[in-house]
């Protein structure tokens, strides 16, 4: 069931990458953009970069702590995924914005940040505009007491 999606998007095919290990993260990110998208869920790096090499994506979403320079496996994780995915923006999911990974990653070429816990409105918002589509401002209005 596809909620508040526009006509253009239904029909448009913008494809998504989710790299997070966090199955719970991962699936939520997942159900709250494939009305939109078409989303793809990978626990780990080298899934996404197989998968990428025939269906580039349009974004990667990464959890910061698959950017690390731990195992050889995910060495240069970041680097990786750019040189796969081309003209792709990359967002990398943190649970603060002053993540040490986050700000690396942001350092070597990454779009932006997507905090934890995902919000519903906020992760469409901030994919639609890494994609490129037209974002309604949202304006936070103070109440008085």
């Amino acid at each position: 069931m596809q909620i508040g999606v526009e006509a253009q998007r239904a029909v448009e095919n913008r494809r998504v990458f989710v790299v997070e290990s966090d199955e719970v993260c991962g699936m939520a990110l997942q159900f709250m953009l494939a009305d939109d998208n078409e989303t793809h869920l990978f626990a780990d790096v080298d899934a996404a970069l197989a998968k990428g090499q025939d269906w580039p994506p349009d974004l990667v979403l990464i959890a910061s702590a698959l950017l690390d320079d731990g195992p050889p496996q995910t060495a240069g994780a970041l680097a990786r995924i750019r040189s796969m995915a081309g003209t792709a923006r990359v967002l990398v999911i943190c649970d603060r914005e002053d993540d040490a990974r986050a700000q690396s990653a942001l350092a070597q070429g990454a779009a932006g940040t997507l905090l934890r816990p995902p919000r519903l409105e906020t992760v469409r918002r901030k994919v639609d505009m890494h994609l490129g589509r037209r974002v309604a401002i949202g304006i936070q209005v103070a109440r008085a007491q």
